[in-house]
């Protein structure tokens, strides 16, 4: 909970545990009714101060996590214990809530398990160090209540679209996107490790050909190096659209939570998923948030372009700020003296960036959206953002539309999963340029600059620059060595997997994938009422079965005391103390010891132990192994 609560919150709790061990051997509690009463209302005090209210899931989980460390600190009865190990399984639900990620359910998983332990061991009386006895008996009752979960999550309706609960507030979170661009808006995510989306390609058992340019939204208004998405994005119309002869690329994308509508597929799209539109520029629309993780397939082609440019279109990608200086037009103005042609125009200001000793760097410094002289002439330092929104704004100079697309670049392929991996550093920014006899063409100024990156994610990138020597590694060279390993990539490959079958298996198995499960077994359609009466039908069968079972597994084995017991009646018969039957165990045990002298003590034991062992609860099992040695012992010392 360190990731989702105030810090000093889980650490109240951990130090209530420190204290509880230093307390609890010498007698020590919190047993003053007003000592409670303010150690609660300062806590309520400072939950209230650090969220800035008492409302929401967090507020709630921090209050209940201190009240439970509370209670830590003034248990001391039976009764106590148990109402705390309740509090701890609600306390997993509540971490459930905030995070459903695969690292912390397993760590749910294991403090639910270990909860179930001490539980068992608690009224077992074992001794402190038998673990294993109770631990077997949780897998056991784990292991029984498994057909019933399994039945439950596949069958029972759902009643929302899926187990992906996202609590905390997602336009705050890490994303390289929002309706404007901004120098240092995407370098600032070069050490991000989120992930963005995962992308399979159900037709193909290898990458698609050439760089993977994944589409994210098109920017048209310029302002300098700032430039800005349409705050209303606008379908593309059928009559305009012009669907492609071939090559079309098939994807199947799971995207990560973000609470904006931008979807993302492969340059470029040419059909919207369901819930989604195809909009001015070919980039995906989502009709409603995306608060969840969402997985859709979508085709894309890059033979998809229009043959004419609208007249608003070409209005308003030509449409240039005021604030351009005199410098940066004689520069466009320069190439088209040279040749009026515009793909030589585009030529010609690439040649420029590879020639002029720009630089690629994730720490540019920083620029304002009036800074296209200091990037151009003086500094010549920058990340993706700067080379495409400098280009675009030339190209408009030199009378070229042009606009600025951001999407993703490349991605990390997992061979265990056969699924692209694309991080929020992968986030790029390129441009786009009509030119007459191709229409929307992309240019991307940065492979100019950093040649390689369009075939690599960014971290390959960085890492394959850093052992070239061009620049300096972020990490170690033991750590960089360390995450080159083939047995390191491989348990990073294997982890990734397991995360991505969560995400979409388990997480995923939202209404409309239960629906397809119970069509393809013949039991869709028949109303939640219907399916949950079936449900507690097959439920009470399997509990029926199992109940059967266990009687039959009980009967069997026969009453083990009471054969013991009836093992050291014959014996003592043959040696002359027959048993009659009108007399108890004492009875017959003081006759047997007045008559075998030698082994009085020793029956007396197995008297004493049979009688704790039918009329008294406690211990049973250690009690019995016991009585299983006195009278083995007996037996055996008989013989003689």
């Amino acid at each position: 909970m360190f990731g989702s609560l105030a810090t000093w919150v889980p650490c109240l709790f951990l130090l209530a545990l420190a204290m509880k061990f230093w307390m609890e051997p010498k007698g020590y509690r919190l047993r003053f009714a007003t000592l409670k009463l303010i150690l609660a209302a300062v806590a309520l005090a400072g939950i209230f101060f650090t969220y800035g209210s008492l409302k929401g899931v967090a507020p709630g989980v921090s209050l209940l996590v201190v009240l439970m460390s509370l209670k830590i600190l003034e248990a001391h009865t039976a009764r106590e214990f148990q109402v705390m190990v309740m509090m701890a399984w609600v306390l997993c639900l509540c971490g459930f809530f905030l995070s459903q990620d695969f690292a912390v359910a397993l760590c749910l998983l294991a403090a639910f398990a270990l909860l179930l332990v001490a539980l068992i061991q608690f009224h077992r009386g074992s001794s402190p160090g038998a673990f294993w006895p109770p631990l077997g008996v949780t897998c056991k009752l784990l292991a029984q209540a498994t057909p019933l979960i399994l039945l439950l999550f596949l069958l029972f309706p759902r009643i929302n679209t899926g187990f992906r609960f996202e609590i905390r507030n997602l336009r705050s979170a890490v994303s390289g996107f929002s309706n404007r661009l901004s120098p240092g808006s995407i370098a600032s995510l070069a050490n991000s490790s989120d992930i963005a989306f995962r992308a399979e390609f159900p037709d193909r058992k290898t990458r698609p050909p050439g760089a993977m340019y994944w589409r994210g939204v098109v920017m048209w208004h310029c302002e300098g190096m700032e430039w800005r998405a349409p705050y209303t994005p606008t379908p593309i119309s059928h009559s305009g659209r012009q669907f492609p002869s071939g090559k079309e690329i098939r994807q199947r994308i799971t995207i990560a939570p973000h609470g904006a509508r931008w979807m993302f597929a492969l340059d470029r799209p040419f059909e919207a998923p369901p819930d989604a539109l195809l909009t001015r520029g070919n980039y995906l629309w989502s009709f409603q948030p995306i608060r969840k993780a969402r997985r859709y397939d979508v085709i894309s082609s890059p033979e998809v372009t229009g043959k004419e440019l609208q007249p608003h279109d070409r209005k308003e990608a030509l449409e240039l700020p005021a604030s351009i200086s005199p410098t940066v037009r004689e520069l466009a103005q320069s190439w088209i003296t040279q040749n009026s042609d515009p793909r030589a125009t585009v030529n010609s200001a690439l040649q420029f960036f590879r020639t002029q000793g720009f630089r690629y760097s994730l720490s540019p410094g920083e620029y304002k959206k009036n800074d296209l002289d200091q990037f151009l002439f003086h500094r010549r330092v920058g990340f993706c953002e700067h080379y495409a929104t400098s280009f675009a704004t030339l190209m408009r100079l030199a009378g070229i539309p042009a606009r600025v697309v951001v999407g993703y670049l490349g991605g990390e392929y997992n061979d265990l999963g056969r699924f692209f991996l694309v991080r929020q550093a992968d986030t790029h920014a390129w441009c786009e340029v009509w030119l007459p006899d191709s229409g929307w063409t992309r240019v991307d100024p940065t492979s100019v600059v950093a040649p390689g990156r369009a075939s690599l994610d960014l971290n390959s990138f960085l890492e394959r620059r850093a052992a070239s020597g061009e620049t300096e590694t972020r990490r170690g060279a033991f750590v960089t060595q360390l995450a080159r390993s083939a047995i390191f990539t491989n348990i990073r490959l294997a982890w990734e997997t397991l995360n991505y079958e969560w995400d979409t298996r388990l997480i995923g198995f939202d209404a409309d994938v239960q629906e397809a499960l119970l069509a393809s077994v013949g039991i869709a359609n028949r109303g939640p009422v219907l399916l949950i009466i079936g449900i507690l039908v097959a439920a009470a069968a399997l509990l029926i079965i199992y109940a059967g079972w266990m009687q039959l597994r009980t009967r069997s084995r026969g009453d083990r005391v009471k054969a013991l017991y009836e093992r050291f009646c014959r014996k003592a018969a043959r040696l002359g103390v027959r048993r009659n039957p009108w007399e108890g165990p004492s009875d017959c045990s003081r006759r047997a010891a007045q008559l075998l002298p030698g082994e009085s003590e020793r029956i007396r034991q197995i008297s004493n132990t049979y009688i704790v062992l039918r009329y008294s609860t406690e211990s049973p099992a250690i009690i019995l192994d016991r009585f299983a040695k006195e009278v083995n012992a007996f037996a055996a010392h008989s013989r003689s």
